[in-house]
């Protein structure tokens, strides 16, 4: 009886989220802009502040309640407060709409259609939210999931962001981040400290959407917060062979295989990521003097590609030479320029008597290379700076491009090569700009390409770019083909060096920026689908939630 009883709740309860007020159906809107701000207090409860950009479509009605999902029913009312355009919302109360949040009553002060309003709510106090860490027993797991709005009636992207501020007690060495949801531009956050001093996780998204759930989540020591804070059973458990019964196997099985797919490709992603987030934290201001290869490791260029960068600058040096294309092999040469270190330990790996690259000394050389950008990076802003070298690339590529004759055009571009490879399109760029020619060879071109047609490397002399590489005299291609040559060439040299690009970083990144012991918090845990009505909880200690909200 009791089971059939189970049943009767459930379909009851899917009925409820598919019924939504025919009033609703009239709205259309977009949000623009989400931030959220995530405090996670001393006493393990948690404040949230929530500010939206929303713009009604001229075919909307006017938006006259907003909602807003807690992520419990645990929350105190009398925190909460609201703002439209800096004017207070006095109406604040349980949302009728939604099954775990609040409602907005806008009054006077609806959004009219074809019009924009910023919507600012501050709740200021959630019980219930921190969860025992399934893979530390000394840590607790705080995870969470921005509001998000009815499908059908929300439009456009959005750019969103998410801020952790952990308790004021933690160090910036102890918390650990969880994954960035699926398709997410990185698979983890930006570490820095807040104003307040605190450790602060940063994820941003400027091609997010205001219909899907996305969670976030960060653990961190349990000495911080009271024993007595934190959840140590599921809010509710699921009935599994209800579940299946309910659902079609078919659909269960893709979300199965979906599931699986989203987890190697963020495993994949995690393994790319050599910096640690830490190299964020604390600093202002830009650090400039990096070398283009120091910068490439700052925007964390696929590391086959910094090595060929490594290649390129020591070739212009003429500190070595390429004597075979495939299988590459590279010999060094006497130079009166000095090397940097990343260079001569690079050498050291691939001129070996053998013939043999080794691997395993290219890995050496780029965690010391990661580690050296590390130190230099202390007491500056990451993000500055890293704009500050992608400002770098593209000046390169525009005096490129601005050059008046093909002379001066490949002048430019071979001294700027190691910058304009910073560009994630430079395939794309450089058959672009050289898409007409001819081009003039630099004098290190033969020592890097010894294979080009028509040309030979015996007898050049290879020095620092100059003037003379401007000379008529020098070989020439046609752009095409030269385009052609040096796209073809830096993949054939990156894959030579590196020939499996995943395997490699992870072996760096098991120095560099170690995986920290994984939190189980989202295989395991269940959440309404929609932001038509919210079924919040966990399925797991593991974790803490916040439901959908929205809609109308």
């Amino acid at each position: 009886m009791s089971r059939w009883i189970s049943i009767v709740v459930v379909v009851a309860g899917l009925m409820a989220l598919a019924i939504t007020p025919a009033f609703s159906q009239s709205y259309f809107f977009r949000v623009d802009q989400e931030v959220v701000d995530v405090y996670w207090e001393s006493d393990g409860t948690s404040r949230i502040v929530y500010e939206f950009v929303f713009s009604n479509m001229p075919s909307g009605d006017p938006i006259e309640f907003v909602d807003v999902g807690t992520p419990n029913r645990n929350y105190d009312l009398s925190t909460i407060t609201a703002t439209i355009d800096g004017q207070p919302i006095d109406h604040i109360a349980p949302s009728e709409y939604i099954d775990v949040g609040i409602e907005l009553g806008l009054g006077s002060r609806a959004i009219r259609p074809g019009s924009t309003a910023t919507v600012r709510v501050s709740i200021g106090r959630v019980r219930d939210v921190l969860y025992e860490d399934t893979e530390q027993d000394d840590y607790v797991s705080a995870a969470f999931s921005p509001t998000w709005f009815d499908r059908d009636l929300v439009t456009g992207t959005t750019d969103l962001t998410v801020r952790f501020h952990l308790p004021p007690e933690v160090q910036p060495n102890e918390p650990r981040w969880h994954g960035s949801p699926g398709g997410w531009p990185s698979d983890r956050p930006a570490a820095n400290l807040d104003s307040q001093g605190r450790v602060q996780y940063t994820w941003n998204n400027t091609e997010a959407n205001a219909y899907t759930q996305y969670t976030f989540g960060a653990s961190f020591p349990a000495e911080y917060v009271p024993e007595g804070a934190i959840v140590t059973a599921p809010a509710f458990t699921i009935d599994e062979d209800l579940v299946f019964g309910l659902c079609c196997g078919g659909g269960i099985l893709a979300g199965i295989i979906g599931f699986i797919a989203l987890g190697v490709w963020q495993s994949r992603r995690r393994k790319l990521d050599y910096l640690p987030p830490k190299l964020a934290i604390e600093g202002h201001g830009i650090k400039r003097g990096l070398t283009a290869v120091e910068a490439a490791v700052l925007l964390e260029t696929p590391l086959d590609k910094v090595l060929t960068m490594i290649l390129f600058s020591i070739i212009k040096k003429g500190a070595a030479k390429v004597v075979k294309e495939d299988p590459l092999e590279v010999q060094r040469l006497e130079s009166k320029v000095e090397l940097r270190d990343y260079e001569k330990e690079f050498l050291k790996a691939v001129t070996d008597k053998s013939g043999d690259i080794k691997k395993s000394e290219l890995q050496d050389v780029m965690v010391n290379l990661v580690k050296s950008v590390q130190k230099k990076m202390k007491g500056f802003s990451l993000k500055e700076t890293r704009d500050y070298y992608r400002a770098i690339m593209k000046k390169a590529w525009e005096q490129i491009e601005q050059a008046e004759t093909p002379e001066v055009k490949s002048e430019r571009f071979a001294e700027a090569l190691e910058w304009t490879m910073l560009d994630r399109k430079f395939d794309d760029r450089t058959e672009e700009v050289f898409r007409t020619g001819p081009v003039y060879l630099p004098p290190w071109w033969l020592y890097y390409r010894p294979s080009t047609p028509g040309t030979s490397a015996a007898g050049t002399k290879v020095s620092a770019p100059s003037s003379a590489g401007r000379s008529i005299s020098m070989p020439t291609l046609p752009g095409s083909a030269f385009a052609a040559s040096i796209v073809t060439g830096v993949q054939s040299t990156a894959s030579s060096l590196v020939s499996n690009v995943v395997g490699f970083t992870n072996g760096v990144t098991k120095t560099t920026n170690p995986p920290p012991p994984p939190s189980k918090t989202a295989s395991s845990r269940s959440y309404s689908s929609g932001g038509g009505g919210c079924a919040c909880a966990c399925a797991c200690a593991g974790c803490a939630c916040a439901c959908a909200g929205g809609g109308r």
